[in-house]
């Protein structure tokens, strides 16, 4: 089986390449095409792997500022050759679906979301990643474009699969496309529950403003409660102005480090809607209760009171509400952990691999009738 992978952009390591790595663990030979990769923000990893980029890696900043390019991603993701593959398999939040393949080629996208600034409200989407005024002014047009492209391109997929349920039914609202559910890989034996914690609160991931990390702020403002906060990102600089002492930025830190963080917090803070939400799982694998808001897939994984307390508006106030809840309250972390164990990465890959050998038979099956 010859078989090539598809990414979007490789300029970050967050949930959806954690989902290509395992890909490239499944099928260690195959090639990597994407839009641009900036090997520095990557931080070693897929290094060992052949990668392919488009005509945008060699625009002046598009593997910094990719998000200036939207319109001439559709043209960047149609310009590659898969003629010499039997299988494709892409992981797509927006362009990578967007391939053209021949009869002969199976594509089986699994898709972390439809495309949200495309489908959701684009003035919102400049807001979020501080766009030039000009363009700001240029995109609502530029989505016209690329919302007709998005839903022509989901066409091209041959069978689709889903990170969750919450997923699978924006891709059936967007696309009128039905997918299996195969939830993201976790490696859940990494993380660890400790009998005790030191009494913070931790968030991490990306510094953008979709995460709500200002709310968050707020609200520990408010309470005095001392909050860890790891990542980095764009809203670095604005909510490190919002914060308060008993708030600590720790930047990046080692993959290696993480599950003790994650194992001595007292609760993991999560305010965002996520389609999946891979530190929160990562969370309750170190046996630590969410804070989390009542919002996009965490509901289908979180046990209220048993495994954290929801909030249901994305304010300050109601945040904190519920962090003082969760100060009255104990958990029993081998409980929540044992809620998790099921996404283990090798759960994972067994199933990716089962569904693409199956899905590739079944392809050549129709192709001699």
């Amino acid at each position: 089986m010859k078989i090539a992978l598809v990414h979007d952009y490789l300029v970050q390591y967050g949930g959806a390449e954690r989902v290509l790595e395992a890909f490239a663990e499944i099928f260690p030979y195959a090639p990597i095409y994407t839009i641009v990769h900036d090997k520095e923000a990557m931080h070693g990893v897929f290094e060992d792997k052949r990668i392919y980029t488009s005509y945008l890696q060699r625009f002046p900043f598009a593997r910094k500022k990719h998000r200036l390019f939207p319109p001439l991603m559709p043209i960047a993701i149609e310009q590659f050759d898969f003629s010499a593959y039997d299988v494709v398999l892409s992981d797509s939040s927006s362009y990578a679906k967007g391939i053209i393949t021949g009869p002969e080629t199976l594509h089986i996208c699994y898709m972390h979301t439809p495309m949200r600034y495309a489908w959701d409200d684009c003035q919102k989407y400049t807001q979020d990643f501080n766009m030039p005024s000009f363009i700001k002014r240029f995109v609502p047009f530029a989505m016209n474009y690329i919302r007709l492209w998005d839903r022509v391109s989901a066409d091209r997929v041959d069978l689709l699969l889903a990170n969750s349920n919450f997923v699978a039914k924006r891709i059936r609202k967007y696309y009128r496309k039905d997918s299996t559910v195969i939830h993201p890989p976790v490696s859940v034996e990494r993380f660890y529950a400790a009998k005790e914690n030191k009494g913070y609160y931790l968030m991490v991931g990306r510094l953008i403003a979709y995460k709500k990390h200002d709310i968050a702020i707020e609200a520990f403002n408010k309470l005095g409660l001392p909050l860890k906060i790891i990542g980095r990102g764009p809203e670095m600089k604005r909510i490190q102005k919002m914060a308060g002492p008993n708030i600590e930025f720790l930047g990046r830190v080692p993959d290696a480090d993480l599950p003790k963080y994650y194992a001595e917090c007292k609760a993991f803070v999560f305010p965002q809607e996520e389609d999946f939400g891979i530190v929160a799982i990562e969370a309750m694998a170190a046996g630590r209760p969410l804070v989390a808001f009542e919002g996009g897939d965490i509901p289908e994984h979180m046990e209220e009171g048993e495994m954290g307390v929801f909030f249901r508006r994305q304010t300050a106030q109601d945040l904190a509400e519920a962090v003082e809840q969760i100060e009255k309250m104990e958990f029993d972390p081998q409980y929540i952990r044992s809620k998790v164990l099921g996404f283990d990465k090798e759960v994972f890959k067994e199933k990716i691999k089962n569904y693409v050998e199956s899905a590739l038979e079944e392809h050549k099956l129709k192709l001699k009738i």
